[in-house]
């Protein structure tokens, strides 16, 4: 919906997800336990991370090599990079990453604490929900498209793994800004929802 959010209004769409899932990566390829925080410490400390924009978007780069977005968009990833996002140096280094991007402008922002850490002045901030089932099937589609078969149970038990991790976290959790504006799409298709953020966005104009 973000992603859609972007194209309507002619922005670039930055998933800052995709900036902990590439950590996850590093971290997954070095064979590092994402508990041993010195460890992590010193993989950031000799770590080169850069978002480049293009034709196509944010493209993410990690020490010169452009990272495949199929790559890190497996279930193991997803788990890892919920273990990697509750790490407070983790956060504290992707933090200006993020920020030197938004700076610029035209941005729609994808993130679990957008407007509450990252982009605290954002001029428009909404905060997207739905149900776990809804969402649960709605992953399985996506992943169905993309040729991976995975058990429904699998995709919610993980799901709700990773929720829970994330708004219990004591370092930036999930959790709506003061001033967000809710919005439960349960029941409401990709259109619908995008079409009442822009309404939202045009009266904010």
């Amino acid at each position: 919906m973000a992603k859609c959010l972007a194209a309507r209004l002619g922005y670039v769409y930055l998933d800052t997800g995709a900036l902990y899932r590439a950590i996850a990566w590093k971290v997954q390829k070095e064979q590092l336990d994402p508990n041993n925080l010195a460890r992590i410490q010193s993989l950031l400390s000799r770590t080169v991370l850069r978002l480049m924009r293009g034709r196509e978007g944010l493209s993410i780069w990690v020490d010169g090599q452009a990272i495949d977005q199929e790559v890190i968009r497996t279930p193991a990833i997803s788990q890892l990079a919920s273990c990697v996002a509750a790490l407070q140096p983790v956060r504290e280094w992707l933090l200006p990453v993020q920020r030197e991007i938004g700076e610029e402008g035209g941005v729609v922002a994808e993130g679990r604490d957008m407007g509450t850490r990252v982009f605290p002045g954002a001029d428009v901030k909404f905060y997207l929900d739905a149900d776990l089932e809804v969402r649960a099937n709605r992953r399985q589609q996506e992943l169905a498209q993309k040729g991976k078969t995975i058990h429904l149970k699998t995709v919610r038990d993980d799901m709700a793994v990773r929720d829970d991790r994330d708004r219990t976290r004591t370092v930036d959790p999930l959790r709506p800004a003061s001033e967000g504006i809710m919005i439960d799409t349960s029941q409401q298709s990709v259109e619908e929802v995008v079409g009442h953020m822009m309404t939202i966005i045009a009266d904010r104009s």
